[in-house]
């Protein structure tokens, strides 16, 4: 557990904020090399081999409970402490969006850290506000990336993931299923999304997905739909079943928490969905085993990987502060879950095309489309 500031220490820090305000804090130095990079995370790593653990706040605009996406970027803090050593902090702010300004305010401030993390699109703004402000201190943010050409943002780690070529393969693997015999599927080539909202991270699984089935099956319906949120299973069920109403028989989720009710309509339909971030099968297996049957896959964006790597290279100086980096198949970033669910419910020729398609993108023999322009 970290100390608990004093009083004094508390007003000294709160009055050292006011100052940078009001005249700016200094630049930190920009990452435009391996070397600068390697150069500004020596003394961390220093320490930490002086026996001086390093420090690690996870911070989460939300609630962990997804069984997704913020429970894989905790699963990634969680092996960072018991293979690296770190000590590590987790913060739930909530999910009242108007809360979460002043919870990382406060929580930058106030922790005691050697790097804050930070996940999704709707943190960059404050994070470009607040990272300059402390330029002895590291930043790493998931699933999104700051303005470097607008942002004195020198101690800012960026990682992006390829969630386009992940979800390309969840397309293939869909437009081969949904005509298989087998129980739960019906001979029309129907398949479907759940988006928890329509912003350009969720548009780019669906782009991916949308054409790894045009791919494999050009005469092929895919229905797209948005929750409108990420914490609201009955949404995502109601919108399952009208999907499965409609002749589709997989779907897949990428609305975090609303996906539950996915898995729910799949097992109560008897059709099948493709979970979405973690492997979400073996999450819900066991509670509710019928449920983990019903999800033959699950786009993983490997965010556990990625965290413990970056904090990996934190250690070993050679993290890329002042830059973005984008995970994909190649890098481990992003993959289809290929469990035992998997194994048993999928033919041998399907395999192999989900194989072939992965091979096909990693030597860039296919070109993945994507949201992002």
């Amino acid at each position: 557990m970290y100390r608990k500031f004093s009083l004094l220490a508390a007003i000294l820090i709160l009055t050292l904020l006011v100052a940078a305000c009001a005249g700016g804090a200094p630049a930190a130095p920009a990452a435009d090399s391996g070397a600068a990079a390697n150069e500004e995370s020596a003394a961390p790593a220093e320490a930490a081999s002086q026996g001086e653990p390093l420090k690690v706040v996870l911070f989460i605009n939300g609630v962990l409970g997804d069984k997704s996406f913020f429970d894989s970027a905790q699963r990634g803090i969680d092996r960072a402490v018991e293979e690296l050593g770190i000590e590590a902090k987790t913060i739930e702010a909530g999910i009242d969006e108007t809360t979460w300004e002043p919870a990382i305010v406060d929580a930058v401030a106030n922790e005691e850290y050697d790097v804050f993390v930070v996940g999704t699109w709707q943190m960059v703004d404050y994070l470009q506000q607040i990272a300059p402000q402390y330029p002895d201190k590291k930043f790493i943010i998931f699933d999104s990336n700051v303005d470097y050409d607008n942002c004195d943002c020198g101690n800012v780690y960026s990682i992006l993931y390829k969630q386009n070529e992940g979800s390309y393969l969840a397309g293939v693997y869909a437009a081969a299923m949904t005509t298989q015999e087998m129980d739960g599927m019906n001979p029309d080539a129907i398949i479907g999304s759940i988006g928890g909202q329509e912003i350009p991270v969720i548009l780019d699984f669906m782009v991916g997905y949308e054409q790894g089935a045009k791919d494999t099956n050009p005469d092929i319906t895919v229905i797209r739909q948005f929750a409108g949120g990420w914490n609201d299973p009955a949404k995502g069920k109601e919108l399952a079943k009208a999907q499965y109403s409609q002749g589709a028989d997989i779907v897949f989720q990428i609305a975090g928490g609303t996906g539950q009710g996915v898995f729910e309509a799949a097992a109560e339909d008897g059709h099948y969905a493709i979970g979405v971030d973690s492997d979400q099968a073996l999450i819900v297996e066991e509670a509710d085993p019928a449920q983990a049957a019903r999800i033959l896959t699950s786009m993983m964006k490997n965010v556990d990987n990625s965290l413990f790597r970056a904090l990996q290279l934190h250690l070993d100086g050679k993290a890329p502060y002042g830059q973005a980096e984008a995970l994909g198949i190649a890098e481990g970033g992003v993959g289809l879950a290929r469990n035992k669910f998997y194994d048993e419910a999928t033919p041998d020729d399907v395999k192999a095309m989900v194989d072939e398609a992965q091979q096909k993108i990693v030597a860039g023999e296919i070109t993945v489309d994507t949201a992002f322009k």
